[in-house]
């Protein structure tokens, strides 16, 4: 049976709303020694990270995916709700002696930000394995940013159990060395990334962008508003993927997760790949009509409905076939 592993983050995202302007209450003669508090109207303590934000989109498309990550003793709660969902936690360890990572996220009347990340528990990912899972050719692995250890041990095991592998760097590029985004370039299956990602990953390994978007057997850059282009090197085709319309722009942070989740739930149920392109740009625009990054929801019915008044009738999408398009 194919299989879907999610490799990547999870985190608490603290989003906080001071009513006032951050400007008012710096003096700028003063920075050398800054000393600030801000008293805030709100704060909600939302699920996040690129690995739960990713099997949250999966699971609502009707897929059931293995989460591999590392989380911290304050959980529980949140693992108990991706199990509701459908999402398989048995990969996700706990570490006592931490905290899940967290992003807490300050925001004026102005939209300024002030952000701190705690990364906690997702350090100890490095020391996770996909060996115990006994993956094969059928199955599909997609690595998504977290310890960049971790991202490279991952792409690694995924060539020798000979897994399907997504590669996806998303915000840890700058991070990343070179060497490291080589690494989990070889072998991949699929390169994601948006065209400003894949502009640092050229500078960061010496080779140009037209060589990276041939890396890969199936290369994907998206654009934001402006759609994804997605790049068949087996077939030497290029598929410009228009945006879905959105209702009401809210909040774009998620959305490249939720793009990803819909593009490999294309992928792994055998879509042409401009359908797949199709389905993770819808998945994407349910999530910038939300704010938070798994706050959104859906039935596969409502989704393939939303879908073909969008783009079109798709077959596809409820018709799919249980083997991957990528073999």
């Amino acid at each position: 049976m194919r299989r879907i592993i999610v490799t990547g983050s999870l985190a608490y995202d603290y989003i906080m709303v001071f009513p006032g302007s951050f400007q008012d209450h710096i003096v700028p003669e003063m920075l050398h020694k800054l000393t600030v508090s801000f008293l805030v109207d709100t704060m909600r303590r939302m699920r996040g990270g690129v690995a739960g934000n990713i099997a949250y989109t999966l699971a609502l498309l009707g897929e059931r995916p293995l989460v591999l990550a590392s989380a911290g003793q304050d959980f529980g709660e949140y693992r108990a709700w991706m199990e509701r969902q459908g999402i398989d936690t048995s990969g996700i360890v706990e570490v006592a002696e931490d905290f899940t990572a967290s992003c807490f996220i300050n925001t004026d009347r102005n939209n300024n930000q002030i952000v701190a990340f705690y990364p906690g528990a997702a350090s100890y990912s490095r020391h996770l394995s996909l060996e115990q899972l006994n993956l094969g050719p059928d199955d599909m692995v997609i690595i998504s940013p977290t310890d960049p250890e971790a991202m490279v041990r991952h792409a690694d095991e995924c060539r020798r159990m000979g897994a399907m592998f997504v590669f996806d760097p998303g915000k840890q590029t700058p991070r990343l060395s070179g060497e490291q985004i080589l690494a989990g370039l070889h072998g991949a299956t699929v390169l994601v990334g948006n065209d400003y990602e894949f502009a640092m990953m050229a500078q960061a390994t010496g080779r140009s962008v037209e060589a990276l978007l041939q890396a890969a057997p199936v290369t994907v850059v998206t654009r934001g508003e402006h759609g994804s282009t997605i790049y068949d090197q087996r077939r030497h085709e290029v598929y410009d993927v228009p945006p879905a319309p959105v209702e009401r722009v809210v909040d774009p942070t998620g959305a490249g997760d939720a793009y990803l989740g819909g593009l490999v739930f294309g992928l792994a149920r055998g879509m042409p790949l401009p359908v797949a392109g199709r389905v993770a740009a819808l998945a994407a625009s349910y999530a910038i009509e939300r704010r938070g990054c798994q706050e959104h929801s859906y039935t596969p019915d409502e989704f393939a409905a939303r879908y073909e008044r969008v783009f079109g009738r798709a077959p596809e999408l409820t018709q799919g076939s249980t083997v991957s398009s990528l073999r």
